[in-house]
């Protein structure tokens, strides 16, 4: 419980960290077609190297493409007003072997959901930060803090993409991704989400976010979203939102029942607005129409389910498995203290939700 509360401090301090430096995000469409013609293609979390590579291909030729939880990046206006920055390219980080295989474009790693690289696209993998697999080129920092991504844009140059505009789609043939609901821009509509909820035209919502996986069983939180009532709202982050974030599931009064608010880092963004709907309901989180069914995957999800739980909030649903670290005993507690609950079917889940 301890942890939970030092990891939220640690999450404001990164939320700080990037709203101060590339503005709150903003509602951004982004569009899953790569253009003709020279790009790069970046995956992982860092929006830092992000920026310095946008700089420097300003005015190159040079298209970017993020990729995973790089997607987000679209939303903050001071990286959004690169106008190479085109578009999002592939889906979860889990697929990387499989979407990099062809591409004629150099692929550079920042920070974190990785695969290792196949020997059918390694020569186009450029790392940086801890990031490095042997005899990949590795873009080191400088003693001024900055990289040089020369090599990275030549190998772009060089490869020269497509010959033809391509459009790609997501999992369920959505060609565009919507983010951008970070904290700022939720609670910017509140008064109309508010209004929603007291006239019933809002129901319930689901925050289905956390992380993604190939391993069976997380076809649950597509099938999920699907099956989600047309009076409800679906907020999501993190990398488990691509098994659904090219989903269309319609409107409320002109707001998206399903809003990305933006990397698992931005767990954040949905903890102050659950605790700023709870004030303007003046009740508790737990009081609200508000159900968290999270994908688990470990790493730093462990540290985001602490905090939740520090927080106590209660009646979160969690799987496909459970956390490793829930022996019997724990998970015994967890259950009798938080309603934890792992996850079964969409359809009974959802039945005991509702009810």
């Amino acid at each position: 419980m301890e942890f939970g509360h030092v990891n939220l401090k640690c999450m404001a301090l990164l939320d700080e960290a990037n709203t101060s430096a590339y503005g709150h995000p903003q509602p951004t469409r982004v569009t899953m077609k790569v253009e003709k013609g020279p790009f790069i293609v970046v995956t992982g979390h860092d929006l830092l190297d992000l920026q310095m590579l946008l700089e420097q291909t300003e005015g190159r030729g040079v298209n970017i493409y993020t990729h995973g939880e790089m997607l987000p990046a679209h939303a903050y206006p001071e990286l959004n007003k690169y106008r190479h920055l085109k578009g999002n390219f592939g889906t979860a980080w889990q697929s990387q072997q499989k979407e990099f295989a062809d591409l004629p474009a150099p692929i550079f790693y920042t920070t974190n959901c990785l695969m290792v690289p196949k020997a059918s696209y390694s020569d186009r993998v450029f790392t940086t930060a801890a990031v490095g697999y042997p005899g990949m080129p590795h873009i080191p920092e400088g003693p001024d803090g900055k990289k040089d991504f020369t090599l990275l844009i030549n190998k772009a140059l060089e490869l020269g993409g497509y010959e033809e505009d391509k459009v790609f789609t997501g999992i369920n043939g959505g060609t565009e991704l919507l983010t951008g609901f970070a904290r700022n821009t939720v609670l910017g509509v509140a008064d109309k989400v508010i209004d929603a909820v007291k006239a019933g035209a809002i129901k319930h919502f689901f925050l289905v976010g956390g992380c993604d996986g190939a391993k069976a069983g997380r076809n649950y939180y597509t099938e999920f979203v699907k099956k989600t009532p047309p009076d409800t709202v679906v907020l999501t982050l993190a990398c488990g939102k691509y098994r659904f974030n090219d989903l269309d599931i319609g409107e409320i009064g002109g707001l998206p029942r399903l809003m990305d608010m933006g990397q698992c880092n931005d767990a954040y963004s949905a903890i102050q607005v659950a605790v700023a709907l709870a004030d303007a309901f003046n009740c508790g989180v737990n009081d609200l129409p508000l159900t968290l069914v999270l994908s688990w995957y470990e790493q730093k999800a462990v540290s985001i389910l602490l905090t939740l739980l520090a927080l106590g909030i209660k009646n979160i649903y969690v799987g496909p498995t459970i956390p490793a670290f829930f022996s019997p005993t724990v998970l015994n507690v967890l259950v009798e203290k938080f309603s934890l609950t792992p996850i079964s079917t969409p359809e009974e889940d959802l039945a005991k939700i509702m009810q």
